[in-house]
């Protein structure tokens, strides 16, 4: 159990298997560290430089996301020292880990760079990440800023104002958002402030608040307006319908929907498979399951997550699993949110465990949260074996754990007496850079932050979360598709 992991599935550094064999072959010392030595030559180089595809190089910037330093380091190490090509595609990935640690001085000098290079000329895609990390660290005007700079991009347009837009209602800057769409850029770039694709993304804006009653006042503003509700809008109202405990009130206006003859979206779909499976049974939300392939719209990794997460939340785990085999032989491959639908809801660690194993096994990369879920759950049960074999398959996968994961540990370790080792784990997060909550059994108190890298990870959770839940994945995503 855990003791293998399928040949489709190498860890960060065995994925650069060049590497490994240049400092293997030539200095004698196992890649445990690659960044510590990326400005170390080896004595006797190898004549024939490691030749890197961008897929790798991109796996490895995943995995240092939460160590932006190494991050940069190897991302350095390999355009200099391998004569890595850097695209635009891996610029933003590199972008994007800056901008999570606040780096905004370091993030404009690699745009700089990218612009000196014609193969990495900044497009929409680096702009909407600078967008989405000046917002999430609240950074409003600078984000506004950052709009007014485009035109020396040749991309102040239609495109990045709706990114700009969706990106401070993703996080929560819904008021701002609102402002400069009625009130502000909106008239330079002669937008209509009727274009449902805006009022869609504000709409989804008050829905990421929760602000129940003023999505409420806002669609009922959308028909006095005159703004044409497109099958987005309808997604996006359902939904909250839905989270806002009143899942009958999205199967009414899933109806209403059906007489005005809308076609529906897989997108909808989902969120409408949640909803009858809440308000009216399990049974009901796979009997919308069965009608969506009927009607010939195909349903998508999103949609048998929704009806696997039903299944499991009424302790029909048997049936869940056999809906995961159908995923398999339909060939639409499982995600990682499948198999947290069955972490959340087994009982048994040993069969967790299993579950974990071959996720791994069938090339399915665990997410942060998905160790955090896991040495939680066993912390809680008070398995601190467990809790270890989780923290080794992450280092072994060359993920770099971030506070929550350490916490997770600490606390598990604290819970089993085990004061000692938690102190040690505590002061090497500590060391990293990462925040630890204060703790009376090891005498800790909460540290004020001495860096922006630091106070980002000591914002709340929901300050985290990347623009990444896509339409597919929130069930009704970006308003403009």
């Amino acid at each position: 159990m855990l003791s293998s992991i399928s040949s489709k599935r190498l860890t960060p550094f065995s994925l650069l298997s060049p590497i490994r064999l240049l400092f293997s072959s030539t200095s004698g010392f196992l890649f445990l560290n690659p960044t510590s030595h990326f400005h170390c030559q080896p004595p006797n180089p190898l004549p024939d430089q490691p030749n890197f595809d961008h897929q790798t190089v991109r796996e490895t910037l995943s995995c240092y996301s939460n160590d932006w330093k190494r991050a940069l380091e190897f991302f350095n190490w390999v355009e200099t020292q391998c004569q890595f090509p850097h695209t635009t595609e891996t610029f933003n990935k590199m972008l994007d880990i800056l901008g999570k640690y606040f780096e905004f001085d370091l993030s404009w000098d690699l745009i700089d760079r990218m612009k000196n290079n014609p193969c990495s000329i900044p497009d929409h895609a680096t702009f909407r990440i600078m967008f989405k990390r000046y917002i999430t660290a609240h950074l409003v005007k600078e984000a506004i800023s950052t709009f007014d700079r485009l035109e020396e991009f040749n991309l102040k347009d239609e495109i990045s104002f709706c990114n700009l837009v969706d990106a401070l209602c993703e996080y929560k800057h819904v008021i701002e958002a609102q402002e400069l769409c009625f009130f502000g850029k909106i008239k330079e770039i002669r937008l209509s402030v009727n274009d449902t694709k805006i009022y869609n993304m504000i709409l989804r804006g008050w829905f990421k608040m929760g602000w129940w009653s003023k999505c409420r006042e806002f669609w009922e503003e959308m028909d006095k307006k005159g703004v044409q509700k497109d099958l987005h809008s309808y997604s996006i109202y359902m939904d909250i319908m839905c989270k806002s405990g009143k899942p009958w009130k999205a199967v009414k206006l899933y109806k209403v929907m059906k007489k005005k003859g809308m076609t529906l979206d897989v997108v909808a779909y989902n969120t409408v498979i949640r909803a009858i499976g809440i308000s009216e049974g399990a049974d009901f939300g796979v009997g919308v399951f069965r009608e969506m392939r009927d009607l010939g719209c195909e349903p998508n990794v999103v949609t048998y997550n929704t009806v696997i997460k039903l299944l499991c939340e009424n302790g029909r785990v048997r049936q869940a699993y056999a809906v995961l085999d159908q995923m398999l032989k339909k060939d639409c491959a499982p995600d990682v949110i499948t198999y947290h639908c069955f972490f959340g809801c087994l009982e048994k660690p040993r069969e967790i465990l299993k579950l974990f194993d071959l996720m791994i096994t069938n090339g399915i990369q665990p997410r942060m949260d998905t160790y955090v879920m896991l040495m939680r759950k066993f912390g809680r049960w008070g398995f601190l074996r467990p809790v270890f074999m989780v923290w080794k398959k992450m280092e072994e996968l060359g993920s770099s754990p971030n506070e929550f994961a350490y916490n997770a540990l600490i606390d598990a370790l604290i819970q089993k007496g085990m004061l000692d080792m938690a102190r040690k784990y505590d002061e090497q997060m500590l060391a990293k850079g990462l925040s630890s909550k204060p703790r009376k059994e090891l005498g800790t108190k909460q540290r004020i932050a001495e860096c922006p890298g630091e106070l980002n990870l000591m914002l709340p959770a929901c300050f985290h979360l990347s623009s990444e839940n896509s339409r597919n994945e929130a069930g009704t995503g970006n308003a403009y598709g």
